[in-house]
C-alpha cells in the first residue's frame, strides 16, 4: 500500500481540526489522524515548546501509519520553529507522497471562524492574538496556501481534488 501523508497546519481557530476529522471521515476506514492537541494536550500534557515530548511522538505516530493505512492526516499549529525538521523529515519518509496545506487567514478570519465555533468560550480573541504567527510557512514543494476566501467546502474540494492526482 502506498500511503499519502497529509499535513494541515495554521492558525488556532482557522478550521484545521474541523477540515481534518471532516477529510477522516470522507476517506474512511483506516485513516489515520494524529492531531498535535491530542498528542500534546491530552497524551503528555506538555507545553508547546521548542522540543517538547509531543514532537517525537507525533513523528513516531506518523510513521507507523505508513503503509499500513492509505492516508495520513497530521493537523495542529504545528509551528514551523518547533515542528518544522520533524515534519520535512516526515515528508521524505513518505517519499513525497505528502500533501501539505496552510491556513493562511487573517487575524481577523480568524478571529470570526473561532467565534463560529463550539470552542469559543474556552478561549477568546486576546488567546487567538497571544498564539497569532502570520506567515508560518513550511517553504516545501507544494505548500498549498488556503485563504480567507475560501469556504469549508472549497477546501474540502481542493484537498479531495489533488489526493486523486
Amino acid at each position: 500500500m502506498e500511503s499519502k501523508l497529509i499535513i494541515i497546519r495554521g492558525n488556532s481557530g482557522s478550521g484545521k481540526t474541523t477540515t481534518s476529522k471532516k477529510l477522516q471521515n470522507y476517506l474512511g476506514h483506516g485513516t489515520l489522524l494524529v492531531s498535535q492537541d491530542v498528542v500534546r494536550r491530552e497524551m503528555l500534557k506538555v507545553q508547546d515548546r521548542e522540543g517538547n515530548l509531543s514532537i517525537d511522538l507525533i513523528r513516531q505516530i506518523a510513521e507507523y501509519g505508513k503503509d499500513k493505512c492509505e492516508f495520513v492526516i497530521v493537523e495542529g499549529i504545528l509551528y514551523e520553529s518547533h515542528y518544522g525538521e520533524m515534519l520535512r523529515h516526515l515528508i521524505r519518509f513518505y517519499h513525497q507522497e505528502t500533501f501539505t496545506y496552510y491556513f493562511d487567514l487573517s487575524f481577523e478570519e480568524t478571529v470570526a471562524r473561532h467565534n463560529n465555533r463550539s470552542k469559543k468560550m474556552e478561549f477568546g480573541e486576546e488567546s487567538l492574538q497571544a498564539w497569532w504567527k502570520p506567515n508560518d510557512y513550511l517553504d516545501v514543494e507544494e505548500e498549498t496556501l488556503l485563504t480567507n476566501d475560501m469556504s469549508q467546502d472549497d477546501v474540502m474540494e481542493l484537498i479531495l481534488s489533488q489526493l486523486q492526482r
